[in-house]
Protein backbone atom coordinates (compact mmCIF):
# COMPACT_ATOMS: atom_id res chain seq x y z
CA UNK A 1 0.00 0.00 0.00
CA UNK A 2 0.86 3.20 -0.04
CA UNK A 3 2.31 5.88 1.99
CA UNK A 4 -0.51 8.40 3.52
CA UNK A 5 -1.51 10.74 0.58
CA UNK A 6 -3.34 14.49 0.80
CA UNK A 7 -7.06 14.86 -0.30
CA UNK A 8 -8.16 18.22 -0.97
CA UNK A 9 -11.73 19.42 0.37
CA UNK A 10 -13.22 19.37 -3.32
CA UNK A 11 -11.90 15.18 -3.31
CA UNK A 12 -13.16 14.99 0.07
CA UNK A 13 -16.60 16.10 -0.72
CA UNK A 14 -16.60 13.05 -3.57
CA UNK A 15 -15.18 10.99 -1.05
CA UNK A 16 -17.75 11.20 1.31
CA UNK A 17 -20.51 11.21 -1.62
CA UNK A 18 -19.15 7.83 -3.03
CA UNK A 19 -18.60 5.56 -0.30
CA UNK A 20 -20.28 4.46 2.85
CA UNK A 21 -19.94 4.80 5.73
CA UNK A 22 -18.62 1.34 6.66
CA UNK A 23 -15.63 2.22 4.53
CA UNK A 24 -13.89 4.90 6.22
CA UNK A 25 -12.89 6.49 9.58
CA UNK A 26 -12.77 10.08 9.67
CA UNK A 27 -10.48 11.26 12.54
CA UNK A 28 -9.76 14.78 14.34
CA UNK A 29 -6.70 15.24 15.81
CA UNK A 30 -7.14 18.70 17.20
CA UNK A 31 -7.60 19.30 20.69
CA UNK A 32 -11.22 18.98 22.64
CA UNK A 33 -11.66 22.82 22.49
CA UNK A 34 -11.10 23.19 18.83
CA UNK A 35 -13.16 20.34 18.31
CA UNK A 36 -16.32 21.70 19.95
CA UNK A 37 -15.88 24.61 18.53
CA UNK A 38 -16.62 23.24 15.11
CA UNK A 39 -16.30 19.78 13.25
CA UNK A 40 -16.82 18.16 10.35
CA UNK A 41 -19.90 15.82 11.15
CA UNK A 42 -19.07 12.63 11.45
CA UNK A 43 -15.44 13.25 12.78
CA UNK A 44 -14.05 11.64 15.78
CA UNK A 45 -12.00 13.32 17.82
CA UNK A 46 -8.65 11.56 18.71
CA UNK A 47 -5.96 14.70 19.55
CA UNK A 48 -2.32 14.12 17.87
CA UNK A 49 -0.78 13.45 21.71
CA UNK A 50 -3.61 10.27 21.88
CA UNK A 51 -3.01 9.38 18.75
CA UNK A 52 0.58 8.84 18.68
CA UNK A 53 0.00 6.42 21.70
CA UNK A 54 -2.95 4.69 20.68
CA UNK A 55 -2.80 4.42 16.87
CA UNK A 56 -2.58 0.74 16.98
CA UNK A 57 -6.06 0.78 18.45
CA UNK A 58 -7.10 2.29 14.52
CA UNK A 59 -9.36 0.10 12.24
CA UNK A 60 -6.64 -1.01 9.58
CA UNK A 61 -8.83 -2.09 6.84
CA UNK A 62 -11.01 1.01 6.36
CA UNK A 63 -9.43 4.22 4.80
CA UNK A 64 -8.87 6.51 7.47
CA UNK A 65 -9.15 10.04 6.65
CA UNK A 66 -6.69 12.71 9.09
CA UNK A 67 -7.73 16.44 9.46
CA UNK A 68 -6.60 19.47 11.90
CA UNK A 69 -6.69 23.13 11.66
CA UNK A 70 -4.02 23.52 8.78
CA UNK A 71 -3.03 19.93 7.75
CA UNK A 72 0.04 19.86 9.96
CA UNK A 73 -0.60 17.86 12.55
CA UNK A 74 -2.49 15.41 10.56
CA UNK A 75 0.15 15.44 8.10
CA UNK A 76 1.89 13.49 11.04
CA UNK A 77 -0.98 11.20 11.64
CA UNK A 78 -1.12 10.07 8.54
CA UNK A 79 2.09 9.03 8.02
CA UNK A 80 2.25 7.25 11.90
CA UNK A 81 -1.01 5.21 10.59
CA UNK A 82 0.46 4.90 7.31
CA UNK A 83 3.67 3.25 8.90
CA UNK A 84 2.14 1.51 12.18
CA UNK A 85 -1.12 -0.24 10.41
CA UNK A 86 -1.24 -2.88 8.05
CA UNK A 87 -4.02 -3.17 6.52
CA UNK A 88 -5.68 -2.35 3.96
CA UNK A 89 -7.23 0.79 4.00
CA UNK A 90 -5.68 4.00 2.46
CA UNK A 91 -4.59 7.04 5.13
CA UNK A 92 -5.52 10.10 3.90
CA UNK A 93 -4.54 13.97 5.48
CA UNK A 94 -6.67 16.57 4.46
CA UNK A 95 -5.31 19.06 2.49
CA UNK A 96 -5.24 22.61 4.22
CA UNK A 97 -7.40 20.87 7.15
CA UNK A 98 -10.64 22.19 8.61
CA UNK A 99 -9.51 26.19 7.65
CA UNK A 100 -9.60 24.84 3.95
CA UNK A 101 -12.54 22.78 3.84
CA UNK A 102 -15.81 24.22 2.56
CA UNK A 103 -18.33 21.83 3.71
CA UNK A 104 -20.72 21.80 6.17
CA UNK A 105 -19.52 21.95 9.84
CA UNK A 106 -20.65 21.61 13.40
CA UNK A 107 -20.26 22.93 16.64
CA UNK A 108 -20.24 22.03 20.07
CA UNK A 109 -20.33 18.19 20.96
CA UNK A 110 -22.48 15.31 19.46
CA UNK A 111 -25.50 14.75 22.12
CA UNK A 112 -24.34 10.95 23.14
CA UNK A 113 -26.39 11.37 26.31
CA UNK A 114 -29.68 10.54 24.18
CA UNK A 115 -27.92 7.09 24.17
CA UNK A 116 -25.75 7.35 27.60
CA UNK A 117 -26.32 4.27 29.73
CA UNK A 118 -28.77 2.58 27.72
CA UNK A 119 -28.98 -1.37 27.36
CA UNK A 120 -28.06 -2.07 23.45
CA UNK A 121 -32.12 -2.66 23.34
CA UNK A 122 -33.39 0.67 24.98
CA UNK A 123 -30.77 1.85 22.32
CA UNK A 124 -32.91 0.49 19.41
CA UNK A 125 -36.21 2.28 20.89
CA UNK A 126 -34.10 5.86 21.01
CA UNK A 127 -33.22 5.46 17.72
CA UNK A 128 -36.86 4.54 16.58
CA UNK A 129 -37.61 7.82 19.06
CA UNK A 130 -35.70 10.33 17.28
CA UNK A 131 -36.35 9.00 13.49
CA UNK A 132 -40.41 9.81 14.78
CA UNK A 133 -39.29 13.08 16.13
CA UNK A 134 -37.93 14.07 12.21
CA UNK A 135 -40.81 12.53 10.57
CA UNK A 136 -42.57 14.70 12.60
CA UNK A 137 -40.58 17.99 11.92
CA UNK A 138 -40.95 16.81 8.33
CA UNK A 139 -44.79 16.31 8.03
CA UNK A 140 -44.98 19.54 10.16
CA UNK A 141 -43.56 21.49 7.26
CA UNK A 142 -45.34 19.31 4.36
CA UNK A 143 -48.93 20.11 6.10
CA UNK A 144 -48.20 23.94 6.39
CA UNK A 145 -46.64 24.46 2.93
CA UNK A 146 -48.73 22.78 0.67
CA UNK A 147 -49.34 24.02 -2.92
CA UNK A 148 -45.14 24.59 -3.17
CA UNK A 149 -43.20 23.13 -5.89
CA UNK A 150 -40.85 22.19 -3.49
CA UNK A 151 -42.70 20.31 -0.92
CA UNK A 152 -42.45 17.07 -2.25
CA UNK A 153 -38.41 17.05 -1.05
CA UNK A 154 -39.64 17.09 2.45
CA UNK A 155 -42.69 14.58 2.20
CA UNK A 156 -40.18 11.90 0.68
CA UNK A 157 -38.16 12.87 4.00
CA UNK A 158 -40.83 12.07 6.23
CA UNK A 159 -41.96 8.68 4.32
CA UNK A 160 -38.16 8.19 4.42
CA UNK A 161 -37.97 8.40 8.60
CA UNK A 162 -40.43 5.79 8.68
CA UNK A 163 -38.59 3.48 6.53
CA UNK A 164 -35.18 4.18 9.16
CA UNK A 165 -37.59 3.20 11.98
CA UNK A 166 -38.74 0.06 10.42
CA UNK A 167 -34.95 -0.82 9.55
CA UNK A 168 -34.00 -0.47 13.44
CA UNK A 169 -37.20 -1.99 14.05
CA UNK A 170 -35.75 -5.09 12.40
CA UNK A 171 -32.09 -5.59 14.00
CA UNK A 172 -34.72 -4.95 17.45
CA UNK A 173 -36.54 -8.08 16.68
CA UNK A 174 -33.28 -10.09 15.82
CA UNK A 175 -32.52 -9.35 19.09
CA UNK A 176 -35.65 -9.18 21.34
CA UNK A 177 -38.18 -12.12 20.78
CA UNK A 178 -41.92 -11.67 21.17
CA UNK A 179 -41.19 -8.13 20.80
CA UNK A 180 -44.44 -5.90 19.28
CA UNK A 181 -45.18 -5.08 15.94
CA UNK A 182 -43.52 -1.78 14.56
CA UNK A 183 -46.69 -0.01 14.55
CA UNK A 184 -47.61 -0.43 18.07
CA UNK A 185 -44.32 0.88 18.84
CA UNK A 186 -44.19 3.41 16.52
CA UNK A 187 -47.28 4.36 17.71
CA UNK A 188 -46.14 5.14 21.35
CA UNK A 189 -43.06 7.00 20.63
CA UNK A 190 -43.63 10.64 21.08
CA UNK A 191 -41.10 11.68 18.63
CA UNK A 192 -40.37 14.61 20.66
CA UNK A 193 -36.22 15.18 20.43
CA UNK A 194 -35.25 15.37 16.69
CA UNK A 195 -32.66 13.24 15.63
CA UNK A 196 -29.55 15.59 16.30
CA UNK A 197 -30.87 16.55 20.27
CA UNK A 198 -32.72 18.93 19.11
CA UNK A 199 -36.21 19.49 20.66
CA UNK A 200 -39.19 19.38 18.00
CA UNK A 201 -40.83 22.28 19.55
CA UNK A 202 -38.33 24.62 19.77
CA UNK A 203 -37.78 23.68 16.02
CA UNK A 204 -41.40 23.87 15.07
CA UNK A 205 -40.85 27.77 17.03
CA UNK A 206 -37.75 28.36 14.60
CA UNK A 207 -39.86 27.38 11.39
CA UNK A 208 -43.05 29.56 12.40
CA UNK A 209 -40.16 32.84 12.76
CA UNK A 210 -39.16 32.28 9.25
CA UNK A 211 -40.49 35.27 7.46
CA UNK A 212 -37.71 36.25 4.77
CA UNK A 213 -37.02 33.81 1.99
CA UNK A 214 -38.59 31.04 3.97
CA UNK A 215 -38.15 27.93 1.36
CA UNK A 216 -34.03 28.43 2.17
CA UNK A 217 -34.62 29.09 5.67
CA UNK A 218 -36.73 25.57 6.14
CA UNK A 219 -34.21 23.97 3.81
CA UNK A 220 -31.08 25.79 5.89
CA UNK A 221 -32.67 24.58 9.33
CA UNK A 222 -33.38 20.83 8.08
CA UNK A 223 -29.85 20.90 6.66
CA UNK A 224 -28.61 21.60 10.10
CA UNK A 225 -30.83 19.15 11.97
CA UNK A 226 -29.29 15.80 9.66
CA UNK A 227 -25.95 17.52 9.82
CA UNK A 228 -25.80 17.12 13.92
CA UNK A 229 -28.15 13.69 13.45
CA UNK A 230 -25.41 12.64 11.31
CA UNK A 231 -22.80 13.65 13.69
CA UNK A 232 -24.42 11.89 16.49
CA UNK A 233 -25.02 8.42 14.92
CA UNK A 234 -21.95 8.65 13.00
CA UNK A 235 -19.92 8.89 16.82
CA UNK A 236 -22.63 6.11 18.42
CA UNK A 237 -20.99 3.60 15.96
CA UNK A 238 -17.50 4.53 16.35
CA UNK A 239 -17.93 4.07 20.18
CA UNK A 240 -20.01 0.99 20.15
CA UNK A 241 -18.00 -2.13 19.80
CA UNK A 242 -21.39 -3.99 19.63
CA UNK A 243 -21.81 -5.76 15.94
CA UNK A 244 -25.58 -5.11 15.90
CA UNK A 245 -26.06 -1.74 17.67
CA UNK A 246 -23.11 -0.43 15.57
CA UNK A 247 -24.31 -1.39 12.13
CA UNK A 248 -27.72 0.07 12.84
CA UNK A 249 -25.67 3.45 13.94
CA UNK A 250 -23.26 2.98 10.68
CA UNK A 251 -26.62 2.74 8.83
CA UNK A 252 -28.50 5.54 10.31
CA UNK A 253 -24.95 7.76 9.04
CA UNK A 254 -25.43 6.66 6.15
CA UNK A 255 -29.22 7.64 5.80
CA UNK A 256 -28.74 11.16 7.45
CA UNK A 257 -25.57 11.62 4.77
CA UNK A 258 -27.98 10.97 2.39
CA UNK A 259 -30.31 13.14 2.87
CA UNK A 260 -28.60 15.82 3.39
CA UNK A 261 -27.45 15.44 -0.11
CA UNK A 262 -31.32 15.42 -1.01
CA UNK A 263 -32.03 19.00 0.78
CA UNK A 264 -28.13 20.35 -0.80
CA UNK A 265 -29.82 19.27 -4.39
CA UNK A 266 -32.83 20.69 -3.23
CA UNK A 267 -32.13 24.24 -2.55
CA UNK A 268 -31.75 25.84 -6.10
CA UNK A 269 -35.77 24.46 -6.10
CA UNK A 270 -36.19 27.49 -3.95
CA UNK A 271 -37.59 31.12 -5.68
CA UNK A 272 -34.96 33.47 -5.64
Amino acid sequence: MDKSKEISPEQLRRYFDTHHEKEYLLVDVRQPDEYTDAHIPGARLIPLPRLVKTVNSLPADVDLIFYCHSGGRSAAAAALAAEELAGEGQRYNLKGGISAWDGGTVDDLPQVQLFSRLSDVEMFGTAINLEKGAMRFYTHISENNTGQAWIGKFEHLARAEISHAKSVYLFWLQREAGLETFEVIFDRMQGEILEGGFMLDKAIEILESQNNKPCMRLFELALKIEYTAYDLYRTMANQISASDPEQVFLSLAQAEKDHMLILIDALTDCPA
